[in-house]
């Protein structure tokens, strides 16, 4: 007879010492998927009794049986414990309840670093590995827009899109949160593993699977789901055809999330996901202020008087942003500004909405104006 899977956990599947041990027993096996676990406990409300179950036979691969058998998931908790992570069970109220929303909800994950649940906004940012300059430069503006706003940043700690949108957030002085698409104590990509660290330090690091779990190619779709869960609303920066990016917007989508894309020319083969997403409904932003604007957030410091010059706090301007600042003049089209400054469109538009979050420009009827007096 086949389990009809339960709308939700049921109550007190993970209450307790046992039934936590349990369920970091059954999370490290992979035949028992989520939607598995979910059909299981419509048979066994708590997580002791669905592996036993498993370890009975039939309710998993025989790999998973074995497997089940074996492990201690006593052992599971203090292999976390020893990388500085903890087990967030459904019912905790650490557990995030936005992903109750999910299809195959995780019946728990594990974190490293500051609290999952937030009252803040969360916005994910994700797009392609093997981005373009402009589309980091872009990402980069939109995660510091959305720290300074009090947004947290979600993405899934790759290489390109998600790893700029992290660093955004984290100059930005804000909180970010990384999913991993492996255990919660391997870093993947390698060349990800200080930002993962730094992100441990001020924000969160998440993972559905157990320590050791390697990255295999299977896991990142699971992965993006939790990315789209997790969030208010999801940005896609760049992606081709058949990319992961897809993937999380289309989970967003089926979440009910807001869905923002980021236009790039049109015989760019990065560019293929955002303007496929445009064109079936999702939303266009031309940079940070566009976003924050749809969202209803707001810059901190957005509000301030004019200043003397083109400078933060006192601070010199990065290049492009002082480009941009010179070039205006008046009110003025993006496109023309970008020529004025002799940067790329999408450059501009980065440097753009860096400057609206620093409130040194505004855009009025789709053209920017300077608040400050030309340097």
């Amino acid at each position: 007879m086949t389990d009809s899977p339960l709308d939700s956990w049921p109550d007190g599947f993970a209450r307790g010492a046992a039934n936590r041990a349990a369920l970091a027993a059954l999370l490290g096996l992979s035949s028992v998927t989520p939607r598995r676990l979910l059909a299981l406990a419509a048979r066994a409300p708590t997580a002791g009794e669905v592996l036993a179950l498993v370890r009975r036979g039939g309710h998993s691969s025989d790999e998973d049986r074995d497997r089940a058998r074996a492990l201690n998931g006593d052992d599971v908790i203090a292999a976390a414990d020893d990388a500085g992570a903890r087990l967030v069970s459904v019912g905790d109220r650490e557990y995030p309840s936005s992903l109750l929303d999910l299809f195959d909800p995780p019946a728990g994950l594990f974190v490293r670093g500051g609290e999952l649940s937030s009252p803040a906004a969360a916005v994910a940012i994700v797009g392609a590995r093997n981005a373009s300059p402009d589309g980091e430069d872009v990402t980069r503006a939109l995660g510091a827009a959305l720290a300074r706003a009090g947004a947290r940043v979600i993405s899934g700690a790759a290489r390109g899109i998600d790893a700029r949108a992290h660093e955004g957030a984290l100059d930005g002085g804000g909180v970010t949160v990384a999913v991993l698409g492996s255990g919660i104590d391997v870093a993947y990509p390698r060349q990800n593993a200080r930002l993962i660290e730094r992100i441990a330090t001020t924000g969160s690091v998440v993972s559905e699977y157990p320590p050791g779990t390697k990255a295999l190619p299977y896991r990142f779709p699971a992965r993006n789901r939790i990315v789209a869960g997790l969030a208010r609303a999801v940005v896609i920066v760049e992606g081709a055809r058949g990319s992961g990016s897809m993937i999380t917007a289309d989970h967003a989508l089926e979440l009910g999330r807001d869905v923002f894309a980021v236009p790039g020319p049109v015989a760019s083969e990065l560019a293929q996901v955002p303007l496929s997403l445009i064109r079936e409904g999702a939303t266009l932003i031309r940079g940070a202020q566009d976003l924050l604007d749809d969202l209803g957030l707001s810059p901190a410091g957005a509000e301030g008087g004019e200043s003397d010059g083109p400078r933060s706090g006192g601070t010199p301007l990065p290049p492009d942003e002082a480009a941009v600042a010179a070039a205006l003049s008046g009110s003025t089209p993006a496109e023309t500004i970008a020529a004025r400054a002799g940067l790329s469109l999408p450059k501009t538009l980065a440097a753009l909405g860096a400057l609206e979050v620093r409130g040194l420009v505004r855009l009025r009827g789709g053209r920017y104006e300077s608040r400050v007096r030309p340097a």
